[in-house]
């Protein structure tokens, strides 16, 4: 059973920076789909922040508004995944949560439909003016 651990939430001020880690554990996240999403205060859904193919394609989709300033990644030897993010404003504030999905899955369809095999718990980011 893959279980996923977030790291890496905070407070911080307008226009400054987090990087966010997911732990994995339980299986390799090599071959797997991989995402991030946020649900913001008094939101009823998540959305999709940043999704990446896995090993078999290349493919990586960013919300809109995050798109310049947040970056998705692995590191195979670790096995975690990373939210790089910066230039963070207010409406960035949420929890964000990581994610896996199988291998050949439809990196924007991930993101945009939240369709994910296995979720992390959460971690708080909350970004001040």
């Amino acid at each position: 059973q893959l279980q996923l651990v977030e790291s890496g939430g905070g407070m911080v001020h307008t226009g400054g920076s987090l990087t966010l880690s997911c732990a994995a554990s339980g299986r390799s996240l090599n071959d797997l789909a991989i995402g991030w999403f946020r649900q913001a205060p008094g939101q009823a859904a998540r959305e999709g922040v940043a999704c990446s193919s896995g090993s078999a394609g290349t493919g990586v989709y960013y919300l809109h508004s995050v798109q310049d300033r947040f970056t998705i990644s692995r590191d195979e030897a670790k096995n975690t995944i990373y939210l790089q993010m910066s230039r963070l404003n207010v409406e960035d504030t949420a929890v964000y949560y990581c994610a896996v999905d199988r291998p050949n899955q439809n990196v924007q369809a991930m993101c945009l439909f939240r369709v994910a095999d296995y979720w992390g718990q959460g971690t708080q980011v909350t970004v001040s003016s």
